[in-house]
């Protein structure tokens, strides 16, 4: 049993979404997953929220959401300002532990940044620590954007929380632009030798809009698996498998998303293979 923590280097990165790719991803290597949010602000009672969405994107996952807020703010502001007193550390670590009790995987998402208060004056990765001590593997995934900032603010973000003695499993470009330009396809390139983590993939901007049952098949193909299976030596599913200097090889298609997806695999110059990413719309076009 692993707790998965799903940090964004800022609010609105795509981590949702990410989280409902990490679910089915987990779901094909046959584990039983639970998703849960300690705290969600700026969503009404009875609106959909960040759950609402990985349950319809990803499937049948269990999820489950601490506390509601209304105001879109960070949660300990949104919390004084609502009147609310938010959980404390024991009872937020306790929904997650309470999860690992009957379930393979657990994926917690967080509010905002990764300093984000979620209770009184702690985060994220205090409830990580809590959980890890209570004999928990806690394992990090980070979600950043494709964009200018996204190397000060993922290097940033990675080292908060290797400072905390956790290990980040790599980061995924939460929203990957259809015409990509220059600063992003060179961020894809430098996120790795900034962060010291590898880029775990990209998912397509708009990937909330597909079908659930067409966001489900082509999910593996958009983020590498290897953290999710049962030994570290083991590939995705369907995914690409690791190549040299951390980019992708095709593992058995044209560019090794096994078919029916949108990826464009992508070939450098120097010879060495790029990033199977979702998005690119020229084929064999070189970085």
């Amino acid at each position: 049993m692993t707790v998965y923590f799903v940090t964004g280097t800022d609010t609105g990165v795509g981590k949702t979404i990410v989280t409902a790719a990490l679910a089915v991803i987990l779901r094909a290597f046959g584990q039983n997953v639970a998703v849960i949010k300690p705290v969600q602000t700026g969503v009404r009672p009875g609106e959909p929220g960040d759950i609402d969405e990985v349950r319809r994107l990803a499937g049948p996952v269990d999820v489950r959401e601490g506390t509601r807020l209304p105001d879109p703010l960070a949660p300990d502001r949104a919390a004084l300002v609502a009147g609310v007193e938010l959980p404390g550390l024991h009872d937020q670590r306790d929904l997650v532990l309470d999860a690992a009790t009957s379930h393979d995987a657990v994926i917690v998402e967080g509010a905002g940044g990764i300093i984000v208060n979620l209770g009184k004056a702690f985060g994220l990765l205090d409830i990580a620590r809590a959980v890890r001590e209570a004999g928990q593997p806690a394992r990090w995934i980070v979600v950043a954007r494709a964009g200018l900032g996204t190397l000060n603010h993922s290097s940033l973000t990675v080292w908060a929380i290797q400072n905390r003695g956790f290990s980040v499993q790599g980061i995924v470009i939460g929203s990957w632009p259809a015409d990509p330009g220059p600063a992003e396809l060179y961020n894809r390139d430098d996120l790795s030798l900034y962060t010291g983590v590898p880029v775990l993939g990209a998912v397509p901007g708009g990937a909330s809009a597909l079908l659930p049952s067409d966001f489900r098949a082509r999910a593996p193909d958009w983020i590498r698996a290897h953290w999710a299976a049962p030994s570290d030596s083991a590939d995705g599913p369907t995914g690409p498998r690791a190549g040299p200097a951390g980019y992708l090889n095709p593992a058995g298609g044209s560019h090794g998303c096994g078919g029916g997806c949108f990826a464009q695999y992508l070939n450098r110059p120097d010879g060495a293979p790029g990033l199977c990413l979702p998005g690119a719309e020229q084929a064999g076009r070189d970085l």
